[in-house]
């Protein structure tokens, strides 16, 4: 799944190489922390939410696989 996110995200950006994703397991969901460079943050988030709303939905999709919630938290 971060591989997945990083894919998505790094085309998107200007320094692709300050992309990180994190991983938080807990008993009922897992949480992704995705951090870019502060100057990377608006073109991540989108007019609106709606590139941030598109990740989340294709992330949520490959994730529905598994038991757990996913969470997807922009930083």
């Amino acid at each position: 799944m971060k591989a997945l996110i990083t894919t998505i995200v790094k085309p998107l950006v200007d320094h692709p190489e300050a992309v990180e994703v994190t991983e938080k397991e807990e008993t009922n969901k897992i949480v992704y922390h995705l951090t870019v460079h502060p100057n990377d943050v608006g073109k991540v988030i989108g007019k609106n939410g709606r590139i941030a709303k598109s990740i989340r939905t294709v992330v949520y999709a490959v994730g529905s696989e598994t038991k757990k919630r996913i969470y997807l938290d922009i930083m």
